[in-house]
């Protein structure tokens, strides 16, 4: 294997660790789905999320909150309660949350590499979509075998 290769495994594994460290568990990433659609007080995301204990709750929202994805606002001081809403950081996990939610669909039906749900539509024709890698720069779609190569900066 090639430095190149070796550095890019690295650079992967170290922002891939680095991501998980922020919001590496199912419930963070549940939280965060919920906040999506705007903000919600703590009763809320109970609700949103079912299955989850209170202590727990408590100690996501605030993970979140000190890995600067999301922000919780006083809207009562006594006794103190607040309303969670994503960041513009936490807001950039949409994507991710979407793709992984599709990738964790795929092969749902005892691995046979179909996608068990409807996938992500766009809304203006109803295909359904797909994630690629684009280059601003270059204007450019990066094909699939560029994509194996890609590098961390």
């Amino acid at each position: 294997m090639g430095s190149d290769a070796k550095s890019n495994e690295d650079g992967q594994r170290f922002g891939l660790d680095r991501a998980l460290g922020r919001v590496g568990d199912r419930w963070s990433f549940l939280i965060v789905e919920a906040l999506l659609d705007g903000p919600r007080r703590f009763n809320d995301l109970v609700a949103a999320v079912p299955g989850i204990a209170p202590n727990i709750l408590t100690d996501r929202l605030r993970r979140l909150e000190r890995e600067g994805v999301l922000v919780g606002r006083r809207y009562s001081e006594r006794p103190p309660r607040l309303n969670y809403a994503l960041t513009e950081d936490g807001l950039e996990l949409a994507g991710v949350l979407r793709l992984l939610a599709v990738w964790g669909a795929t092969g749902a039906e005892g691995g046979t590499g179909h996608v068990a749900s409807e996938g992500l539509r766009h809304l203006a024709c109803g295909s359904t979509l797909e994630a690629r890698w684009y280059c601003p720069t270059c204007a450019q779609t990066v094909d699939e075998d560029e994509a194996s190569n890609l590098r961390y900066a």
